[in-house]
């Protein structure tokens, strides 16, 4: 009995540094798989704060221009300019979202944004736009020529630095957030032709008058977190009644503006067939708010259809094009 107690015993005394090693092995593949989770973690934080979804948009948008120019720019600088393009977008929203911490903090929908909630410093924020934004603007000059590059510099710094602030001062930040927002198919066009032409300036003219019905109908049903973060939408400022007003004109404008590219010989009929179809739509939804009893779902409504509405049409646009 003593002899296999004593076996037993330093059976026992043996395995106490294996444990040990085995604790500390598992702390420290607890420590590794942190150090690799961490910079995976900031670098989805950093994507988000650029917005993919409306980055990708957008980047379509300017391929639109790209396609409908007269021309060609070659495939490798047309990636380079899809590239710039997406850099400068990224730049811009990332940078957006360095100036809005306090209001998106006060916001349901932008709380749990990395700014706000604060799982991503402000300054690796402000640095990563400030970065891409340097990159973009060079690469659009090599890719296309200065002309595309000052369009998208112009784009930036009027996003960035009036957009922004003006939209808690004036709801004329809507009017004035369209004009950088209509300059990247404005910008493909002039990659290829050089110039912006009538047919650019049709295309800038389009996107200008889709975003004021698109992000109208967004500050309605949002209008509530408009009004905690302090941003002085329309419905915020002068009422839901005007806004749905404004709301209605600005999609009669639309349509109006939708069949320049018929009229500039830029398409043929089956454009203008889409055009009249989906514009009517789009109208018949917005005059449906003037009832007064659509409530913030019907706003939803006309929003998200104003997000198939500008990819349809731009497709046969591109398709039709002459």
């Amino acid at each position: 009995m003593s002899g296999f107690g004593g076996r037993w015993v330093l059976a026992i005394r043996s395995s106490v540094p294996r444990r040990r090693h085995e604790h500390a092995g598992a702390r420290l593949t607890s420590t590794a798989i942190a150090s690799i989770r961490a910079p995976v973690a900031a670098a989805r934080d950093l994507v988000e704060l650029a917005k993919p979804r409306l980055s990708l948009l957008v980047v379509f948008t300017a391929g639109c221009g790209l396609a409908l120019a007269p021309g060609s720019l070659g495939p490798v600088r047309a990636a380079l300019f899809i590239l710039g393009t997406a850099l400068l977008v990224a730049s811009a929203n990332t940078l957006n979202c360095w100036m809005e911490i306090e209001g998106d903090r006060r916001m349901a929908r932008t709380r749990a944004r990395p700014l706000p909630s604060g799982r991503l410093d402000p300054w690796v924020a402000f640095a990563f736009g400030a970065v891409l934004g340097l990159y973009a603007i060079p690469l659009l000059a090599i890719a296309a020529n200065p002309l595309t590059a000052l369009l998208g510099a112009i784009a930036h710094v009027v996003y960035v630095l009036v957009y922004t602030p003006l939209k808690r001062v004036s709801p004329l930040a809507l009017e004035v957030g369209a004009v950088p927002g209509a300059l990247p198919p404005l910008m493909g066009w002039t990659a290829v032709a050089g110039e912006p032409g009538l047919g650019g300036w049709v295309l800038f003219a389009v996107l200008f008058a889709w975003q004021l019905p698109h992000f109208l109908a967004a500050s309605l049903y949002l209008e509530d977190d408009y009004r905690r973060g302090g941003f002085r939408v329309l419905p915020v400022v002068k009422g839901e009644a005007s806004a749905r007003r404004h709301l209605l004109a600005y999609t009669v404008l639309l349509l109006a503006v939708s069949a320049a590219p018929f009229a500039t010989g830029m398409a043929g009929s089956r454009y203008a067939a889409a055009a009249a179809s989906l514009g009517a739509v789009f109208v018949a939804l917005a005059a449906a708010g003037l009832r007064g009893r659509c409530g913030r779902a019907w706003a939803r409504r006309v929003f998200l259809y104003s997000i198939l509405y500008l990819p349809a049409l731009a497709t046969v646009l591109v398709l039709d094009g002459r």
